[in-house]
């Protein structure tokens, strides 16, 4: 690294460098930098996830080069390749694997019993057998949960805001994804308690998408989508096919509502993924996963898209506006 450096970000390497000093003598080969393997989605969902977890992991002393390497695998919207890429990290003999949602997490587990994994955003890592519980997970998996069952009652009530009128509710949900299957069923008792005909458009592959708008025309006021890397790769199409629809869409993260969809709530993916990084740096100093408490999701989001909500000829109440985190123009 070239350039001037000031004493205080001197000290600052020198401490992070130092701290990190013992385990890479006693663990690694001579000349060999701890290893993060990340197993992600795709670049396009997680460049700003990854942008919050390397900020936070060079305000933690691990700069990537210099006292930390970090390993890169992405799915890009192919669940299966999970499996390959979690074997391939295994083999490079990493120290930990950090992942997002459910299915990676689910490929690593099945991978390695031993190397330590660290997930950032997992709905329900209890019911979907990742951890044994939330204050002692127990095994070498642990991380921060997202509660995304816990703000469907939420979403459905911002959407009725919105939607006064609001009769005949759409849940899209990947079948393959058991958190957002979660996600669904979550969904689904909560619209069928306000008293919302509720109908679900289940989809396993990108080609699955186009048939189930066709599928739904008609039937429907507005569409709930339960976030998933799948459906997110395809946010894009996703919002086209439901402007054409003309319904409106109540999503989980802001990547979505940036590709054009109408609203979002959920957990603040960057704080997660910011968190993580808390998580890692206990792990390569030594802390074991099964003594590192699971927790839970601090910053939530409401996230509108007042040029989705004009196209849709919608007028989003002041009050709404007033509560929202973002809105996008």
């Amino acid at each position: 690294m070239t350039g001037h450096i000031g004493r205080r970000e001197f000290i600052t390497l020198l401490g992070g460098a130092a701290a990190a000093w013992p385990l890479v003598a006693s663990a690694q080969q001579p000349g060999k930098l701890p290893t993060i393997g990340f197993l992600g989605a795709a670049p396009s969902i997680e460049s700003q996830r990854v942008t919050a977890f390397e900020q936070r992991l060079r305000e933690l002393g691990w700069i990537e080069g210099r006292t930390v390497a970090i390993e890169y695998r992405w799915a890009e919207g192919r669940n299966e390749r999970y499996a390959e890429n979690a074997a391939e990290l295994v083999r490079l003999k990493v120290e930990v694997i950090v992942t997002s949602t459910t299915p990676p997490t689910l490929a690593a587990k099945q991978s390695t019993a031993v190397i330590p994994i660290v997930f950032a955003a997992v709905n329900d890592p209890v019911g979907t057998g990742l951890v044994a519980s939330l204050p002692r997970p127990g095994g070498n998996v642990t991380g921060l949960a997202n509660q995304m069952s816990d703000t469907s009652g939420k979403k459905l009530e911002f959407l009725r805001e919105v939607l006064p009128g609001l009769r005949r509710l759409t849940i899209m949900a990947n079948a393959g994804n058991p958190g957002s299957m979660l996600d669904m069923s979550e969904a689904q008792a909560t619209a069928r308690r306000l008293g919302l005909e509720v109908t679900t458009a289940e989809i396993r592959r990108a080609e699955d998408i186009v048939p189930a708008f066709g599928a739904l025309r008609d039937r429907a006021d507005a569409l709930y989508l339960c976030p998933d890397a799948l459906l997110n790769t395809n946010r894009v199409r996703i919002n086209i096919l439901a402007m054409g629809a003309r319904l409106p869409t109540m999503h989980g993260h802001r990547e979505y509502v940036e590709a054009g969809g109408l609203m979002s709530y959920g957990q603040s993916n960057q704080d997660q993924f910011r968190r993580a990084a808390d998580f890692v740096d206990k792990i390569l100093r030594g802390a074991k996963p099964a003594d590192i408490p699971v927790e839970q999701p601090t910053k939530f989001d409401l996230i509108i898209n007042l040029t989705a909500a004009k196209a849709l000829g919608l007028d989003i109440p002041p009050t709404l506006l007033a509560r929202a985190d973002e809105v996008i123009e």
